[in-house]
């Protein structure tokens, strides 16, 4: 007995060992106390733990096999910042200015290999094409023409790096390229993807390609075949699995953000018919589309930081009708649709109609500046897309409109600005 129990106790001390940490140094004087870090499925973060500052240094211990992507924020100073695990340690310094992270600086192996390999592949891609139009103008000899004849040869120059030891970087790339480079997925054919997306291992839904790759099989078979193709990609996964689940789950988010209401309700009906155990990441596709369908009592949201309100949260606010706008200043359909709500908002008013606009924003000066000019009631995180109510209301696209009714149940959905003063009659 006695040798069981050391046996045991070895393995159980084994188990909670971690696999790998994260180890993340900021300044002395960044003020940031907490760090929240994420996994990835699919194009979805799952929350891992929260970790708060010690010696200016966060460490997180992961306890299990996890080769992926990997994203951090830093929720008081609203930073975020990504990069991949290969199941071995990872070491970043953070460069930082006042509350902001200016650099991030990869002393791993894996991470350092990533960032230069990206970087280079940006710089092919952004820099080259215009150092050659501006070669056009200096053929001669001078200086000046042969740093930019070095540095077109230094671009353009296909570098093959020895991935053997890093099979994250090897996948990622390798697929990438393959899929989603213009000049090299020319060639690709549906049959291509699905053999790639049915063959995977788990690295798929870690590596931030599922959803894109999606993207690109649609656009192979053209909008006049999206039924078949949605079909014949299923049929092969098998719907019932896992990764079937995770996909058919990506592709009713994707037809939600590209507006495809028909594909979307379709699949989504799909989905809520399955008899198989439901995965948790279909589940959660289905209960957020669930929560914000007509005739459900929308979820409340407690405000940040309010204005023009003394209410606490959405469900405090007393009005007969409300609308609900997500919205952000750097959306440019915004720009064109919630001026349209300006001169019609004392009308409104006084047919006890309030509206709330919640913010994507992330710089405060430029949602500050915006809000100025609108006055009902107005918040934000300074989250952008990684603001809490994004994925609570299902939110894809700005502007995104609600309208409840005065016990918070959805009555409408409206598509845009006119469509909402169509429903007032206040055109």
């Amino acid at each position: 007995m006695k040798k069981i129990f050391l046996a045991a106790a070895f393995f159980a001390a084994f188990t909670i060992n971690a696999q790998f940490s994260v180890t993340i140094k900021a300044p002395s004087n960044f003020k940031e106390q907490d760090a929240v870090l994420y996994s990835l499925n699919g194009s979805k973060d799952i929350v891992f733990t929260k970790e708060t500052v010690k010696n200016n240094t966060w460490t997180f211990k992961y306890p299990k096999k996890y080769i992926g992507m990997m994203k951090v924020t830093l929720p008081n100073t609203n930073n975020s910042f990504n990069f991949i695990s290969e199941n071995k340690n990872v070491e970043i310094n953070l460069e930082t200015e006042g509350d902001k992270v200016k650099n991030v600086i990869y002393l791993d192996e894996a991470n350092s290999l990533m960032n230069n390999i990206q970087e280079g592949a940006q710089k092919q891609e952004m820099i080259l094409p215009a150092l050659i139009q501006i070669k056009e103008y200096y053929k001669g000899q001078s200086d000046f023409a042969k740093a930019l004849d070095t540095e077109i040869k230094k671009l353009s120059n296909k570098t093959t790096n020895d991935f053997s030891n890093h099979p994250f970087i090897a996948y990622y790339n390798t697929n990438y390229n393959k899929f989603l480079v213009a000049e090299n997925s020319k060639n690709v054919t549906q049959d291509d993807i699905i053999n790639f997306i049915d063959r995977s291992d788990d690295m798929l839904e870690t590596s931030s390609l599922l959803r894109p790759v999606l993207v690109a099989y649609l656009n192979v078979g053209g909008n006049n075949n999206v039924t078949a193709s949605v079909d014949k990609l299923l049929d092969k996964l098998k719907v019932e699995t896992p990764r079937g689940q995770t996909v058919l789950s990506e592709l009713i988010d994707i037809f939600d953000a590209y507006d495809m209401k028909e594909f979307k309700n379709k699949y989504l009906t799909q989905a809520k018919n399955l008899k198989c155990t439901i995965t948790d990441r279909l589940a959660s596709t289905i209960k957020t589309n669930a929560d914000v369908e007509i005739g459900a009592i929308f979820t409340n949201y407690k405000f940040t930081s309010p204005v023009n309100t003394q209410a606490k949260s959405l469900a405090d606010v007393k009005a007969d009708k409300k609308v609900i706008v997500f919205w952000s200043s750097t959306c440019s359909h915004c720009e064109n649709e919630l001026p349209q709500l300006i001169s019609k908002y004392k009308e409104m008013k006084s047919k006890s109609i309030e509206i709330i606009g919640l913010s994507l924003d992330t710089d405060k000066d430029s949602y500050t500046k915006k809000i100025a000019a609108f006055p009902w009631i107005n918040d934000s995180e300074l989250k952008g897309w990684n603001s809490s109510f994004t994925e609570k209301y299902n939110i894809h696209a700005t502007p995104t409109y609600f309208i409840l009714d005065a016990n918070n149940k959805i009555i409408s959905k409206p598509d845009h600005v006119g469509d909402v003063l169509e429903y007032f009659k206040l055109k």
